[in-house]
This record gives structure tokens, C-alpha cells and sequence, in this order.
């Protein structure tokens, strides 16, 4: 693999973070059965705003036994919520798991899946390994998503053009495969961040997937792609794209059935945006698909006074 990639990964999973943000992936750890590897990302990792939910995801050695298990296999993640007071404050985080040979694969963009690939193009900060080669297997894992993310982006993208124009066309149809919302422009708020990173990834990530890189005037970029490659590519884009949406609403579907800790975290999501608490009851918590419709309208009486 190429050196460059390694080395831009490497320093970014490596990075700073909040303390908050480490003591939550510490707490995340502890928590999972057999962890491996926690990766966090996000705003909040951008922000450092501890008010937020941070978002994590959790690798385990392996799927769970039994049902679970079985369903987390064949549509991960699973998703759960969770609070923990630290440095006198309550901070929360959203938690996708799934076990560490699935991520591996994933990256490589060989299934259906379009989600694991484009997230981990973004960055991510390694904030807890079980092992040194855990986290050497995370890191070649996320390089690998940042070529698997490259290609897509050479065959989408223009034939050349600046480097923000293959990524912006890779954002806009991976946007439009999922079965999912984003508001026009999210793609230009994502790379404004920090357009240097995204402009060094997706040449270091073409070097390391043995595409040439042409340099012309006012740093455009051509890649290499053949048109025969670039045909290939296209293809399987293609298909993805057909089986995005049915895919990422059956995990929807599964996900309003699995979610560990829906009803506390649509709790603080009411109280944050609206200032009405939600009295977290033991059956709303076992039950939130059930208690919605009355929190709901308990939520409608009690603004309608106001």
C-alpha cells in the first residue's frame, strides 16, 4: 500500500481528541463484549462540542451469538445509545456496532454496502485497541476505505477536474443510494472543513490503488482510468446504487426493532429541541415503538398549552 495514504491515516486516527470523547470510547470498551476496536467520528469530533452526540463505532472479535447475532451478520450495524457522566457532565454517544472481519471486508467495497466506505473517507480518530496489530489491522482497514472510496469517485467524477469535484460527485450519489435525507449542499460543508485533507487523500489513495495521477494547471487532477476500467466501475456502481435504498431500509426496519436505548435517546432529542421532558417510564423503555403515539400526543397537548 502506498506510503503517503498510510502515513495520512495513520497520523489521523492518531489524532487529539476531547477528553470526554476518549473516556466515552474507554466506557464503550468496557462495555462491548469482546472489543476490539473503538472509532470515533463525527461533528462532535470536529467540533469538540460536548453537548452533541458523538458517534462511535464499536468493532468486536465477533458477531453475537444466537438471533441477534444472525441479524447482525446480515444487516449490520447494530445501533444503541448511551450516557456517561464524566468530568462533572453527562455526555452521549450513538453507537453503531459490528465485529472487526465484517468492517475489514466492508471497506473493500465488494457487497452492496455503500455505507462503511464513504463514512471512513471522512475522518476518524482511533480512540481505543484491544492490540497493537488490532490497531494496525484498523488502520489498513481505513485506508482501504479511502481507495475503495477513490475508484468509486475516478469513474463518477469528471475525466479531470479539482480534487473536490470527484469527491463532491462521490457524496451526491452515495447520498442518493441510501435510503436517507441530506440537505442540499452537505456535500460542500463536509469538504469546507478541511478541503487540503480531502485533496491529499484522493491523490495518495489513486497512487495507492495503482492509478496514475496527472497534474495540470491550477491543481486539476486526471486519473488514470482506462475507459474499459472506468465501464467496470460504473457497473458496480450501478448496482449498488439499485440496492442501496431496499438494503438501508431493511436496517431501518431493523433498527426501530433493535435499537438498545431508542426511548433515552428520543427523550433527549424531544427535551433538547422542544424543552418538554419525557418521563422515561420502565415500559416506555422496553417498549418505545409502542409508546411513541402516546408521548406524542402528550408532547402536542402540553405545546398547544404553552
Amino acid at each position: 500500500m502506498n506510503g503517503d495514504l498510510e502515513a495520512l491515516v495513520a497520523a489521523e486516527l492518531d489524532g487529539a481528541v476531547p477528553a470526554f470523547a476518549r473516556a466515552m470510547g474507554e466506557y464503550l470498551a468496557a462495555r462491548f463484549e469482546g472489543a476490539a476496536a473503538v472509532l470515533f467520528y463525527g461533528s462532535v469530533l470536529r467540533t469538540g462540542d460536548a453537548d452533541g452526540v458523538m458517534d462511535f463505532y464499536v468493532l468486536t472479535q465477533a458477531s453475537r451469538p444466537g438471533f441477534a447475532g444472525l441479524m447482525g451478520r446480515l444487516l449490520w450495524p447494530d445501533v444503541s445509545y448511551h450516557e456517561l457522566e464524566t468530568g462533572g457532565v453527562t455526555v452521549r454517544a450513538k453507537v453503531a456496532s459490528m465485529a472487526l472481519g465484517q468492517f475489514l471486508r466492508a471497506v473493500e467495497g465488494r457487497g452492496a454496502d455503500t455505507t462503511i466506505w464513504t463514512r471512513f473517507v471522512q475522518p476518524a480518530a482511533l480512540v481505543w485497541a484491544q492490540t497493537p496489530g488490532v490497531r494496525e489491522a484498523v488502520r489498513g482497514a481505513v485506508a482501504r476505505a479511502a481507495i475503495t472510496g477513490a475508484r468509486f469517485a475516478a469513474a463518477i467524477g469528471p475525466l479531470q477536474g479539482r480534487p473536490d469535484a470527484y469527491w463532491r460527485a462521490l457524496f451526491r450519489q452515495t447520498y442518493a443510494a441510501e435510503f436517507r435525507v441530506e440537505a442540499a449542499g452537505r456535500e460542500s460543508q463536509i469538504l469546507g472543513v478541511d478541503p487540503g485533507r480531502y485533496d491529499r487523500l484522493l491523490t495518495a489513495a489513486w497512487a495507492a490503488d495503482g492509478l496514475a495521477v496527472e497534474t495540470l494547471a491550477e491543481g486539476v487532477v486526471a486519473p488514470g482510468m482506462d475507459a474499459a476500467a472506468r465501464a467496470e466501475v460504473l457497473a458496480a456502481w450501478r448496482l449498488r446504487r439499485a440496492l442501496g435504498k431496499p438494503l438501508n431500509l431493511a436496517r431501518l426496519v431493523k433498527a426501530a426493532f433493535t435499537f438498545d436505548g431508542a426511548a433515552r435517546y428520543a427523550a433527549w432529542k424531544i427535551e433538547r429541541h422542544t424543552g418538554v421532558a419525557v418521563a422515561l417510564t420502565p415500559w416506555r423503555e422496553r417498549h418505545p415503538i409502542l409508546a411513541s403515539p402516546g408521548v406524542l400526543w402528550r408532547l402536542w397537548r402540553r405545546r398547544g398549552r404553552t
